[in-house]
């Protein structure tokens, strides 16, 4: 029956992927078939048998958490997995998703949907959800106003909140990020992080302290567990997950450049009998390295699912995408040899798989009376906006670049669209429309206002337009605009008062480089914009993104 039904899930799984570009997909090869020749640990520290009667593991369609998800988080309560992620200077913050067997997953909400924590502002990094009793927990990372990176926490009474946030834990003076809480030996409570030191050219320690159970406030003292140390580690320690298994507590942790073009990041683990210490690292780490597939993979969470294999749901860079779209949720598994280290197995883990959910065509049309779960907005000026009668209804703003809301991409091919309305009536020194937004002060658009088509770029907080002509007549209600990308960061826009003929404003119909939007920490969003006053309000009909391979 087991052997049964992990063919079942096997074959949902492969029928879950959709031709994208209308194109045959090449069948996948799957994992190699079970076998008794134990794999020689590194080092000679051992060896790993595969049991034969073992049902073999299933495809992993990755990403699982297709989209810009950095530092997955993931907890099991009850029947259900439980995870969040890095938003960073998205609101809203760090999203809440669900999902019944570690692949497949819904977005159900956030941990602060509307206001942010009192005593932070930005830098909303690296939750780690937990339950203990009838309790969920997030501890989290953000910049503390007039301060520096500091770790703070919320509860709810369920998994799903509303949430109520206690103010910070701990904010050293070189910062203060990547909280994980854990029992000791004896059951006592400790909260695990990292200090920032890497930010001022300093060691990265990983520091454990006694959290009191109402996990409100540390106590005692402080004890380094262990810190970067080695070559491959490169400058920083960090995102460290601890488990206990056969007497160990084991420490996940990943090292080096997490981000951008130039990252190095990769993952490792380190144990101990105690949870203080002393640690050993594993002397094969690193056990995550960059693939063709996944580029600088690392800080996640480590689970079981409900047959008691063990996984990492993680980070990883698309080769195919790279930042563009940000890091996506990984899920590696791994098992533990017979020197009860872990080894990550090998997996067709490639973006050819990608999550059903991307490659669905998402369109909004605006029918609910709230905005749709999805669309996000700097997190330090959140728009004003309004749903209602079919139309979306965005108040402009004069500075950084407009009033913004975007949604994630999750492929480097893509096309989105929207409509809007009465673009004749937007006043001289009023645009809207739509862009691709790496942040405030990084955008591509395409917008109208004052009976103008402008296509423009925001560099480094510098606006210049690129191409100008007169609104169509035949345009005045009704105007379709669209952008098309191909490689990542190549855009093409364009516009219709049909949905049939399209132009491109640049007069060669060529494409923008769009290279320099994403952030070093974030993926590039793609969305409705509007400039101005905030006494005029565009209006949106239906805003499209179909994904493409």
């Amino acid at each position: 029956m087991l052997r049964l039904a992990y063919k079942i899930l096997l074959l949902t799984l492969v029928a879950s992927q959709p031709g994208l570009c209308q194109q045959p997909q090449k069948a996948r090869k799957p994992l190699a078939p079970p076998t008794a020749n134990p794999t020689k640990h590194p080092a000679g520290q051992g060896t790993r048998v595969i049991d034969p009667a073992a049902p073999p593991a299933f495809v992993l369609a990755n990403p699982v958490l297709p989209g810009d998800f950095p530092d997955p988080s993931v907890t099991k309560i009850g029947d259900t997995y439980w995870a969040s992620a890095t938003s960073s200077n998205w609101g809203p913050v760090f999203p809440l998703l669900t999902s019944k067997n570690l692949t497949q997953w819904q977005l159900t909400g956030y941990v602060f949907p509307d206001k942010l924590p009192d005593w932070a502002d930005y830098y909303f990094w690296a939750p780690e959800v937990t339950q203990e009793g009838n309790k969920t927990y997030v501890f989290y990372c953000a910049h503390k106003k007039g301060g520096n990176l500091a770790v703070g926490v919320a509860s709810a009474d369920r998994p799903e909140g509303p949430y109520r946030d206690h103010g910070p834990l701990v904010g050293q003076a070189d910062g203060s990020i990547d909280a994980f809480p854990m029992r000791d030996e004896n059951g006592k409570l400790y909260l695990i992080w990292k200090e920032d030191g890497n930010s001022v050219n300093q060691p990265t320690p990983i520091w454990a302290q006694p959290l009191n159970d109402d996990r409100t406030a540390l106590t005692g003292e402080k004890t380094e567990l262990f810190r970067n140390s080695v070559p491959w580690e490169g400058n920083l320690v960090e995102g460290v997950s601890v488990v206990r298994h056969d007497g160990y507590f084991y420490a996940f942790y990943a090292a080096n450049g997490c981000c951008g073009h130039n990252c190095t990041y990769g993952a490792g683990v380190a144990r101990a009998k105690k949870l203080l210490g002393p640690w050993e690292k594993d002397p094969a780490n690193p056990l995550i390295k960059s693939s063709t597939a996944w580029r600088c993979p690392g800080h996640g969470t480590v689970t079981q699912g409900f047959d008691g294999r063990w996984f990492m749901l993680h980070h990883a860079y698309s080769g195919s995408s790279f930042e563009n779209v940000g890091r996506q949720g990984v899920l590696s598994e791994f098992v533990w040899n017979t020197a009860g280290w872990p080894e990550f197995l090998p997996t067709d883990s490639k973006p050819t798989a990608i999550n059903k959910a991307a490659a669905q065509p998402f369109a909004d049309e605006f029918t609910s009376p709230t905005l749709a779960l999805g669309w996000q907005w700097p997190v330090e000026d959140k728009p004003q906006f309004a749903v209602r009668s079919g139309q979306l209804h965005l108040t402009a703003h004069p500075d950084k670049g407009g009033a913004a809301l975007g949604r994630s991409i999750y492929t480097a091919t893509y096309t989105a669209s929207t409509t809007l309305l009465a673009a004749s009536t937007l006043p001289a020194g009023s645009t809207a429309g739509l862009a691709a937004i790496g942040d405030p002060n990084n955008t591509l658009a395409l917008t109208v206002g004052g009976g103008k088509l402008q296509l423009w770029e925001r560099r480094e907080g510098k606006q210049r337009i690129l191409a100008e002509t007169n609104l169509p007549t035949s345009a005045a209600n009704t105007l379709q605009l669209r952008v098309q990308v191909s490689e990542g960061n190549q855009y093409r826009f364009a516009y219709s008062a049909d949905g049939k003929s399209w132009t491109n404003p640049l007069a060669n119909n060529g494409a923008i480089s769009g290279q320099f939007l994403p952030p070093w920490d974030r993926g590039v969003r793609v969305g409705l914009v509007a400039q101005g006053p905030g006494s005029v309000t565009a209006a949106f009909e239906r805003f499209a993104l179909d994904s493409r391979l």
